[in-house]
């Protein structure tokens, strides 16, 4: 049982995806019911996976599983996302999967019959889904798995929320400090396990930005003080900014801000989906913040780098990218028209670089917030935010 998911197209992509290889997931009124099988199903058809990079990277090592042929395709942006590392990844473990196209991007064809085991060598500073997807599958391997991977990994905490929920499925990990080195046993079988999902750090801190932006007060309840979600690091961040912040075992809130926040330097390489946010609220900040470790945000649902500083100049923001960074020049902002990019994280870091700029800021394509937040807009008007949607 899964209780309180959060029901988003990306949630919907993943369940589509999981019941077309044999799960039986019913919605019901206090969750998600699920019913596994010991081995996963050959799809009768092509697995959809809309916008989700999470679904098809965790899906597809978990495809070479069922004993005949899937093939795993999305939407526009979806396939502009790289696959190659996770691909020659799975084949180092006996698995023949390849890229329909020239250019390792999907659609993705894999033939099943099951992950022989071995070792494998994977970038670690492309996408931590790639690392999860191996994790998932591999302990269902005929022999033994190693997987090292050739770079620093990037995004850990992701990595040690996956490790944490095979544990609590009764799947062991051995991993090495750092997270270059994991060995996963052969022959393992997942234990049910019931799970109660807890707020999301990584949606809450728009909240969190628009009142530090605005110097208003609110309170977010189920962010849990001792989570495993790497993006709880906005708190310390806001706080170092100048926002007031009480932190209880289950709840943040925002006071107000100390004066006016201060500029910020601060590495996100672990924690990608906060630069938008981030971007935005330093663009209100006076004097010079910089962000490193963006790099890896021109290979999202958007080129993130380029749709920020093109949409947030055009409020009057002095954005620059330079390498792995992001530099901004923070002051005084005004309305425009921009484009979310169909980047549901742009739409809303838009949003709130709106709520303290001067006139009116119409952002098109807002609707792509349904990939990971559906209630965003909902949820910024009951604050008091002044924002009409049509």
């Amino acid at each position: 049982m899964i209780r309180r998911p959060l029901i988003c197209d990306d949630t919907l992509a993943t369940i589509n995806a999981c019941s077309m290889l044999g799960a039986e997931i019913s919605q019901l009124k206090d969750g998600l019911r699920v019913e596994g099988l010991s081995r996963p199903r050959t799809p009768e058809n092509v697995i959809d996976c809309g916008e989700s990079g999470s679904t098809m990277r965790f899906l597809t090592p978990i495809c070479a599983l069922a004993d005949g042929i899937s093939v795993l395709t999305g939407g526009e942006s979806l396939r502009r996302r790289p696959m190659k590392p996770l691909l020659e990844a799975l084949k180092y473990l006996g698995v023949d999967c390849y890229s329909s196209r020239p250019d390792g991007l999907p659609p993705i064809v894999v033939f099943g019959g099951g992950i022989k085991g071995g070792e494998a060598a994977i970038r670690g500073d492309v996408s931590s889904q790639y690392v999860s997807g191996l994790l998932f599958a591999a302990p269902m391997a005929t022999n033994d798995t190693e997987i090292n991977l050739t770079t620093q990994l990037e995004s850990k905490p992701y990595v040690a929320l996956t490790i944490d929920i095979l544990r609590k499925h009764g799947v062991e990990v051995a991993f090495q400090a750092d997270y270059r080195v994991f060995r996963i046993p052969h022959n393992q079988k997942y234990s049910p396990f019931d799970h109660s999902i807890e707020g999301d750090y990584s949606s809450g801190a728009f909240l969190l930005a628009a009142a530090a932006v605005t110097k208003s007060r609110i309170r977010i309840e189920e962010l849990k003080k001792e989570s495993l979600q790497g993006d709880r690091v906005i708190v310390d961040s806001l706080k170092e900014m100048g926002a007031q912040i009480e932190v209880g075992d289950d709840f943040v809130e925002i006071r107000g801000v100390d004066g006016d926040l201060k500029a910020m330097d601060i590495d996100l390489s672990d924690n990608p989906d906060l630069v938008p946010v981030c971007a935005a609220v330093a663009c209100h900040i006076q004097g010079r913040s910089t962000i490193k470790g963006v790099k890896r945000l021109r290979f999202k649902e958007s080129d993130r780098v380029l749709s920020l500083t093109s949409e947030l100049q055009k409020m009057g923001a002095k954005i620059e990218a330079l390498d792995n960074r992001l530099v901004i020049e923070g002051g005084s902002l005004h309305g425009a028209e921009v484009d979310s990019h169909g980047d549901h994280r742009i739409a809303m870091a838009c949003a709130v670089t709106a709520l303290r700029s001067d006139g009116l800021t119409e952002i098109r394509g807002v609707e792509c917030i349904n990939k990971s937040y559906p209630d965003f807009i909902r949820d910024l008007r009951s604050l008091g935010g002044d924002v009409l949607e049509r």
